[in-house]
C-alpha cells in the first residue's frame, strides 16, 4: 500500500495545449497543469473496459502535488534520473502503456532470457541424472543430497555479497560477469570424475549464481510500478520454467551423444549448455542499461532506446508511485548502518519466515523427479520428456496466481493457494503404494502436485512493496532468498535412502511442513492488518500541522512512517 496522500479533486482530461513538457513552475494554482481522476488503475488490458479514455490524464495525485509536504520527499540531488523529475510533468494513459510496453520488450525480455541461462546451468544436474550420472562417479542417493545441501548453502552465503556488490557497481555491471563466470564453471563439469570434484562444481557454482535473483528483482524495480513488478516476476520465473523445458529438450538430444569419444552424454550436456550461458552473458554487457534514462551507448545507439518525453513519463510515473526509489544512487553502496537498519526490520520477518519452508512441500518431489520416474520403469529419454508437462501447466498455474494477487489485492491469501493445492497430492503420495499403482497415474499425481502455482512473484514482489526504501528492497530481497536457499536445505534432506522408494516418513513431513505454512500466512495477514491499525489511530489523532512537523523531522522513515500502511 503507498504512502497516503490527501485527496484532490482534479479535472478528468487533459487539455491540447499541456501536452508538451517543461511548463513553469509557478507556485500559483493557474500555473499548476491539471491531474488524473483519482482511481484504481486498471492494471491488466482485460480490465480496461468501454469507460478507458488513451487520451485521459493518467498522472495519479501524489506527495508532490501537496504544497506542504512535497519538499520532504524530493529525490537526492544525485539520483541518477533526477534531471527527469518533475512533479508537474503530465501524460495520458495511452502514452504510459506504450511506454511500459517498450520497457517489456527492451527490459523485461532479456532479464527473462538471463535468468532462463542461469537456470539452464543450476538444474541440468537432474538431467544428467537421468543418464547415469551417479553411478558413472560412484555416487548414491544421499551423496546427491549431500550436492543439493552443498550447492544450497553456497547459493545463500554468496547472496549477500554478490547483492551489496551488485548495489555498489550497479546489476548492468554486474549481473553479466556473474554470468560469464558461472557458465565457466558449469562447462567445467564436463571434467568431473569423484565425489570431491563434484562437491566443490556444485559449491562454486552456487557462490557465483547467489544474489542473482535478488539482484534482477532489484534492476527491474529501477523501470516498474510496484503493482507492475508482481506480474513481471511471474513472467520472470516462467523464464526458469522455459530453461527446465528447454533443458528437458536438449538433454533428450545431448544425452544421445553417449559413446562419442568414448564419454557418457551427461558430460556433453554440461560442456555445451554452459557454452549457451557464457554466451548469454557475453550479450548482457550490452542488453542491459544502468536505468531508465542511461540507455544511450556505442552499443544501444546514441539517442538510446527512449526519447526524452519518454524517459520523463518513466521516471515520474516510477517516484509518484514509491517516492523512496529517489533516496539512492543505482551505484550508491548500502553501508554497514544501513545494512543493520534493513536485517533488524521487523515488519519483513513474516515474510523470511514464509520464504524458508512455503517451497518445501514441492521442493522435495523435486528433487527425486528423475530418479522416481526411472524407478517406475521410464527410460532415460521418457524420463527427460515427461518432466516438461508439469512445467507447462506450473507456468500458466503461476501467471494466474500474480495475476489474482494483483486484482484481487489479497497477497496474503493469494499465496497460500499453493499450500491448499499440494494437500490432496501428498494426501495420495503419503497414503498409496505407488509401487503397486499403475505408473501413468503416479506420473499423473508428481506431476499435479509439482505445478502448483508458484507464490515467488507475489512474495518478492510483496517484500519490494513492504520494504518502501531502496536499502531494505536490496537487503530484503537477498534476505528473503537465503531463506528459500535455508529451505532447499531442509528439502534436501528429507528424502531419506532408508525411506526410499515410498517415502511415507519424508511425506509426513511434508505434510506437517504445508499445514504449519498455512498458519505463517494467517500470522503475516494479522501482523500487518494490526500494524496499519495501529499507525492509523496515531496518524488521525495528528492534526495537519503536528503531521507536517513529523514528516519535516524525519522521525521515522522507509517502512517505518506513519503515513505508510503495508500491504497483506
Amino acid at each position: 500500500m503507498p504512502t497516503i496522500v490527501p485527496d484532490q479533486t482534479v479535472p478528468e482530461k487533459l487539455g491540447d495545449d499541456e501536452f508538451e513538457l517543461g511548463a513553469e513552475k509557478k507556485e500559483s494554482v493557474d500555473s499548476i497543469p491539471p491531474l488524473g481522476q483519482p482511481r484504481e488503475e486498471k492494471k491488466f488490458w482485460f480490465q480496461r473496459g468501454k469507460d478507458y479514455d488513451p487520451n485521459a490524464i493518467a498522472t495519479q495525485p501524489s506527495v508532490y502535488d501537496v504544497a506542504d509536504v512535497k519538499d520532504q520527499y524530493m529525490p537526492q540531488a544525485d539520483w541518477e534520473n533526477a534531471h527527469r523529475f518533475d512533479p508537474l510533468a503530465r501524460w495520458t494513459w495511452g502514452e504510459e502503456h506504450k511506454v511500459v510496453q517498450r520497457i517489456d520488450w527492451r527490459i523485461m525480455l532479456w532479464v527473462a532470457i538471463m535468468f532462463t541461462a542461469m537456470e539452464l546451468d543450476r538444474a541440468n544436474l537432474n538431467q544428467a541424472v537421468a543418464d547415469n550420472f551417479l553411478d558413472d562417479l560412484n555416487l548414491g542417493t544421499n551423496d546427491y543430497n549431500l550436492g543439493n545441501s552443498v550447492y544450497a548453502l553456497s547459493f545463500l552465503a554468496g547472496e549477500f555479497p554478490s547483492q551489496l556488490l551488485a548495489k555498489w557497481i550497479g546489476p548492468d555491471r554486474w549481473i553479466p560477469v556473474q554470468i560469464v563466470l558461472f557458465s565457466i564453471v558449469s562447462a567445467s563439469q564436463f571434467a568431473l570424475h569423484d565425489r570431491a570434484s563434484f562437491l566443490a562444481c556444485r559449491s562454486l557454482l552456487a557462490l557465483l549464481q547467489g544474489g542473482f535473483i535478488p539482484e534482477c528483482v532489484l534492476y527491474l524495480s529501477y523501470f516498474y510500478k510496484h503493482h507492475e513488478l508482481t506480474i513481471r516476476l511471474s513472467f520472470f520465473w516462467t523464464g526458469m520454467f522455459m530453461a527446465d523445458i528447454l533443458a528437458s529438450i536438449i538433454a533428450f538430444g545431448l544425452l544421445h551423444l553417449r559413446g562419442v569419444q568414448g564419454l557418457p552424454g551427461w558430460r556433453w550436456l554440461f560442456l555445451i549448455e554452459g557454452l549457451i550461458t557464457g554466451t548469454i552473458g557475453l550479450m548482457s554487457f550490452v542488453m542491459l542499461p544502468p536505468g531508465p534514462t542511461q540507455t544511450a551507448s556505442w552499443s544501444r545507439g546514441k539517442k538510446g532506446w527512449f526519447t526524452a518525453r519518454e524517459e520523463s513519463i518513466m521516471v515520474n510515473r516510477i517516484i509518484r508511485d514509491d517516492p523512496s526509489k529517489g533516496t539512492m544512487h543505482n551505484r550508491e553502496p548500502i553501508t554497514p548502518k544501513l545494512l543493520w537498519k534493513s536485517l533488524t526490520d521487523v515488519d519483513l520477518w513474516p515474510l523470511y519466515a514464509i520464504g524458508l519452508t512455503f517451497n518445501i512441500p514441492t521442493f522435495s518431489p523435486q528433487q527425486y523427479l528423475t530418479l522416481s520416474l526411472k524407478g517406475l520403469g521410464f527410460t532415460t529419454f521418457q524420463t527427460n520428456l515427461l518432466t516438461i508437462p508439469y512445467l507447462v501447466l506450473k507456468i500458466i498455474n503461476m501467471l494466474l496466481l500474480s495475476t489474482l494477487a494483483e486484482v484481487t489485492g489479497q497477497l496474503a491469501a493469494s499465496a497460500s493457494l499453493f499450500q491448499f493445492w499440494c494437500l490432496p497430492f501428498l494426501i495420495y503420495l503419503r497414503v498409496v503404494d505407488t509401487t503397486r499403482a499403475s505408473k501413468w497415474l503416479t506420473w499423473a499425481i508428481i506431476s499435479l502436485l509439482l505445478a502448483a502455482p508458484l507464490a515467488h512473484p507475489v512474495q518478492v514482489g510483496w517484500i519490494s512493496r513492504n520494504a518502501n526504501t531502496v536499502r531494505s528492497r536490496a537487503v530484503g530481497a537477498a534476505l528473503y532468498n537465503m531463506f528459500l536457499q535455508a529451505g532447499v536445505v531442509i528439502s534436501s534432506n528429507i528424502y531419506r535412502a532408508d525411506d526410499a522408494p515410498l517415502y511415507r516418513r519424508g511425506n509426513s513431513i511434508l505434510l506437517g511442513i504445508l499445514s504449519l505454512n498455512i498458519v505463517l500466512y494467517i500470522v503475516a495477514k494479522s501482523y500487518y492488518i494490526w500494524r496499519n491499525r495501529s499507525r492509523a489511530r496515531k496518524w488521525d489523532r495528528m492534526t495537519p500541522e503536528e503531521r507536517l512537523v513529523y514528516l519535516s523531522d524525519h522521525q521515522d522513515k522507509g517502512n517505518k512512517r506513519l503515513d505508510f500502511r503495508l500491504t497483506s
